[in-house]
Parts: structure tokens; sequence; C-alpha cells
């Protein structure tokens, strides 16, 4: 029996890194993959059965996951990126919801035939998209700045408000169910409410002041907040039973907000701990779904579904963008774009298991007509999404902007350059003082670690289709080649040496393996030191335009020694990068950038004309 234990468990640990592995592949939700493999495992073939696999702790399980889902969602509602995101953004997650929630309401109750209780909570449930159905579909639609930013942060944001709403939903039910005058049913909520701000307000101030104070040390951070969470979640449900869920979510509200504390370390921690945990608890979701409960949804499922694609999410939309600058064709491909995903499932299980447990009438419709409602609205708009955005003229041509990582004179000249020529530019560093340049030059930044959790849900990548990594860490620099070259293509991503060294030259042992290693930028007797120093010198990045009647050799013979070539583009908005084995020449209509040391002074402050000495400066 343990043998049959164990591979069970090894399976849908395995099953749920294939998943995660195939969703970065194709780029599509990993939560498809996830359900697939349950409802293969489950219904279809019999041969995962959770209630048996887990017993009592089945329950326990289940909502211990989804205690962790909310607070990681809660930790990304910081108050001050919703004042920060537009007036659209700010309806979406205040207006909009509303307007989701009860339109939803209206289409579950008259098509389906459920009571208004559960009507209203499965509206509540469907008010969030969430960000890991959302960026995946913003990869491949590549709509324009405008709607990718307004997705992106309906996404993040989204999360915790609907979550809250949901909760708050599930707890009227409860307290109506539990009480019959109308003063016992305020006086529970206000219990349940209460037990949870109260438990989730006194956790957040205690650990985010444990935290700030350094009585934790690193290493343990990212397992205590886990526990933590886990212990305020069970502690609430003791005190008043349903209040864990809100007690968990405003713990993570309470810390997102909580000033000088940073909790990025924290996020970061959600990768691992979604593929070990949270994507087996979607395929144990799916293998609990019962295909007669699904063939009792069937078509008024799909009606709801329709109703909330064509009807609800268009209203919600069109209602939060009245007074905005979006062009109709931005509204409709953003009242398109809206899948439900990870924090619908999850919430609408427990809700299912609580429900029935008690009895409640059409609860065990719920997680069916939940999964109806994911499954469609990820595959239609997954497959119609890019097509409507080509149609509409807001997709973005193929991505030929370049992420430049590494902050220093020679990449803050390299982004202006390229900014002024009309390509999208983000310059990455920790350093904040060192991103300075590239702020004041009006060039979009991103503060932090560009291949972290927390820049996989924050820094805008639309229009990015190339990597340079130009910091004076060559380890770092091959890093983010390898991070990125899955993002972006092996082709797109270049590195800079940051200097001229044997072991980079010859592949000594300092030197990393070639499949972690980008193309090497610029010509090869070039390095970061040489131009840095160039920089110092007075040498600047001049343009070039190449025409019929000054070709791409008469530029080399006038260059020759005063030029390091760059970049060159044309006014089809195509980018190339100069390097060591590109076997190709601008032609005309191209303009070649270059760096440029035409002239020096010497110490008596004489100019006089100079060229770049490779013997001198290629160390």
């Amino acid at each position: 029996m343990h043998h049959h234990v164990m591979l069970a468990l090894v399976g849908i640990g395995m099953l749920s890194l294939a998943s995660q592995w195939l969703a970065w592949r194709f780029r599509i939700p990993a939560i498809l993959f996830l359900l697939a493999s349950g409802l293969v495992l489950g219904p279809a073939t019999g041969l995962l059965n959770p209630n048996e696999l887990f017993g009592d702790l089945l329950f326990p399980f289940i909502s211990l996951s989804v205690a962790v889902i909310l607070f990681e969602g809660s930790l990304t509602l910081k108050f001050e990126e919703i004042r920060g995101h537009g007036k659209v953004v700010r309806n979406l997650i205040t207006v909009g919801v509303v307007v989701t929630w009860l339109t939803i309401a209206v289409f579950t109750h008259y098509i389906i035939g459920t009571n208004w209780q559960l009507a209203f909570l499965f509206g509540s449930i469907m008010t969030v998209t969430g960000p890991t159905v959302i960026m995946p579909m913003l990869q491949a639609v590549r709509p324009n700045q405008n709607i990718a930013n307004i997705l992106r942060w309906e996404g993040i944001l989204i999360d915790p408000v609907g979550a809250i709403l949901a909760v708050l939903t599930f707890t009227v039910i409860l307290a109506s169910q539990a009480s019959t005058t109308a003063g016992e049913i305020l006086g529970l909520l206000l219990t349940l409410v209460g037990g949870g701000l109260l438990v989730g307000g006194g956790a957040g101030y205690l650990w985010g002041l444990a935290l700030r104070s350094n009585w934790i040390p690193r290493y343990l951070q990212n397992v205590a907040t886990l526990l933590i969470v886990f212990a305020v979640y069970a502690l609430a449900d003791v005190i008043e039973n349903e209040s864990g869920l809100l007690a968990v979510t405003v713990m993570g509200v309470w810390l997102a907000n909580t000033p000088r504390l940073h909790t990025e370390d924290i996020l970061d921690f959600k990768e691992s701990l979604s593929i070990l945990l949270v994507s087996g608890l979607f395929i144990l979701l799916a293998a609990r779904v019962d295909f007669e409960q699904l063939r009792a949804v069937g078509f008024p499922a799909l009606l709801v579904m329709l109703g909330i694609q064509f009807i609800a999410r268009p209203l919600k939309v069109f209602i939060c963008s009245i007074g905005s600058k979006l062009t109709w064709q931005e509204r409709l491909t953003i009242a398109w774009i809206g899948p439900r995903g990870i924090i619908a499932a999850a919430i609408s299980a427990v809700f299912a298991l609580r429900l029935e447990a008690q009895g409640a009438s059409d609860a065990s419709l719920l997680v069916p007509l939940t999964f109806v409602v994911i499954v469609g609205t990820v595959v239609l708009q997954s497959l119609t999404a890019r097509p409507l955005a080509r149609l509409l003229k807001v997709a973005l041509p193929e991505p030929e902007g370049v992420l430049i990582v590494g902050a220093n004179p020679m990449t803050a000249a390299l982004a202006e350059t390229l900014h002024e020529a009309g390509f999208s530019v983000v310059v990455s560093h920790s350093n904040w003082d060192g991103l300075r340049a590239a702020r004041m030059a009006g060039i979009t930044t991103f503060y932090g670690n560009p291949m972290s959790d927390h820049a996989d849900r924050t820094m805008d990548l639309a229009g990015i289709g190339k990597l340079f990594a130009m910091s004076r860490n060559t380890d770092y620099n091959h890093l983010a080649c390898a991070y990125f070259s899955g993002e972006f293509g092996r082709q797109n991503v270049y590195a800079l040496p940051v200097a001229i060294d044997a072991a980079e030259s010859t592949g000594g042992k300092h030197a990393p393996t070639r499949s972690f290693r980008g193309r090497r930028l610029f010509d090869q007797d070039v390095s970061l030191s040489k131009m840095l120093s160039l920089l110092s010198q007075g040498a600047t990045i001049k343009t070039t335009l190449i025409t019929d009647t000054f070709s791409y050799e008469d530029y080399l013979a006038r260059a020759q020694g005063t030029r390091i070539p760059l970049t060159a583009w044309n006014q089809k908005g195509q980018l190339t990068a100069f390097r060591p084995e590109l076997d190709w020449q601008p032609s005309d209509g191209w303009t070649v950038a270059s760096l440029a040391l035409d002239s020096v002074q010497d110490s008596q402050g004489r100019t006089r004309n100079a060229t770049i000495d490779i013997e001198k400066y290629g160390i």
C-alpha cells in the first residue's frame, strides 16, 4: 500500500514539473496542462483518487495550499501601485469587480438555475484573472504598451481584491445558513470578519516588525514566513470557523504596505513553491471532478462562459474606460482578454468542500462550473487573442527592442541612442543611483534583478526582443544570457566581456560552458573596460546613414581606427548588433551607430586627431 502512495505522490510531482515545463515551452498558462493531467489521471482512467490517497488530510492540504496562494497574491497589493497605474486600472479593480460580480451572478442564477447565494458566490470567484494566466498570454499576443500595462497590472492587483470579495461573500452565505434572524446573521458576519481582520492584521504587524528588525536570519525568512502563514490560517479558523482565508489575505496586504519592508525575496520563493505545492493541488482538484457533474452543467455552463466572454468582460471594460484616451481597438482587445486561473480554481474547491459538508444545495456544481469557465476562457482567448490584436492593428511587430543588463556610462549612452532611434529599451540594474543617467534620459529602467520572480511579474518587456548583457560582472552577464535565451531565443542574447583575457578567448577553466554564453557583442577586440576608457577620453556614440552614394565600404574606409561599430537599424525597425561572426553589411537605408573617438585633448589642452589604440585599451 505504501508503495502505491509513494508512486502516486512522485507521479503528481513529476506531472507538475512536466506541466510547468510545457507551459514555459509553448507560452500558454500552466493551468491547462495541470487540469488536463488531473482529468486524465482521475475521472478518465481512475488511476488517481485523491480522497483515498489523502483521506482526512485532503481538506487540510487543499485549505493550506489555498492559504498560501491568497497570501502570496495579497503580497502584490500595494496601495501606492494602484494609485500609480492610471484611472482605468483603478476602475477595473474597483467598479469593474462589482460589475463583473453582479453580471455573472445573474447569468448563473438564470442559466444554470442555482439559488442566489451560490450564484453570488460563483460571481465573486469569477472576478479574478491573475498574473499566472495573463502573463503567458501577453507574451504570445504582444499587444501595444497601453494594453499590456493595463492587463498586466489588472491581473496582479485583482488577485487579492477578488479573493477578499469571494471570502466575504462566502462568509455571508455561511452566516445566513447558521442563523435565522438578520441580527444573528449580522453578528456572525461581524465575528467572522472581525476575527480574520484581527488575527491577520496582528500577524502582519508582528511579522513585519520581526522582518524589519532582522530578528529572523535571512536564510530562514522564506520558510519561516510560509509556516507563519499556516499558523495564522489555523489560528483564525480555530477562533472562528471560515475566517482563516480572510486572515492570511489581510496579513499579506499588511506586509505589502509596511514601510521599509522588502518582500521581494518572499515573493521569489513562489516559483519553487508553485511547482512543489500549488501545481500538485490543481492535479488533485481536477482528479476529483466527476464527469457526471460536468455533464450536469454541460451546455448551460458553456452559455455562462460565453456570457462572461461576450457580455460581462466587455461591459466591465467599457464602463471602466469611460473618459480614458484608449482607442476603441484597444478597449476591444482588453475586453477580449480576461482568462480565469489559479485563484478561481483553488477557492472554488475549498468553498465547495465546505458547503457540501454543510449540505448546501447545488454546492457540487461549483467546481465543474469553475473548470468549464477556466478551460473555456483560456483556450478561446489563447487561440484568438493574437489574430484579433493583429486585425485591430494593436499588436506589436516582432520585438526588436533591447533589455540592457548593467548600468554604466556605456550602457547609458547606448540606451539613449537606441531610444532616440525609436526602439523600446529597458535598462536593468540593482543599484538605484546607477540608473540615474538612464532615468534622466527618459529611458525605462528596472531597479532589481531582471531574473527574479518579481521581475517576471512586474518588468515590462513589451517590444523587447534582445538582451545586451553589459554589466561589470562577467558571471552575471552569462547568467542573464542563459536565463533570457528561453525568452528571446539564443540567437538574440548577447554578452560583452568585461575585459579581454586568456580565459575568455581560449575557453579556460574560468569560462562558462558555451551553452550558458550569449553571442559575443561587438567586435572580437572590444570589451567593456576598453569602451569605458574611450568614453573617458571623450568618445561619443555617433550615427551614420548608409546610402547609395555613401556605402558601408566608404564608411569603413573613413572610420578606420576611429570608430567601433555597435548596432545598425533600418527604417522598417529591424535592429542588428555587430559581432565577430556577422557575415552581413548594412545597405542603403541602414543607420550605423558607432563609438567614435575623433579627437582628444593632450595634457596642455590642445586638440589632436586620435585613433583607437587596440593594444592600449584591449585589457
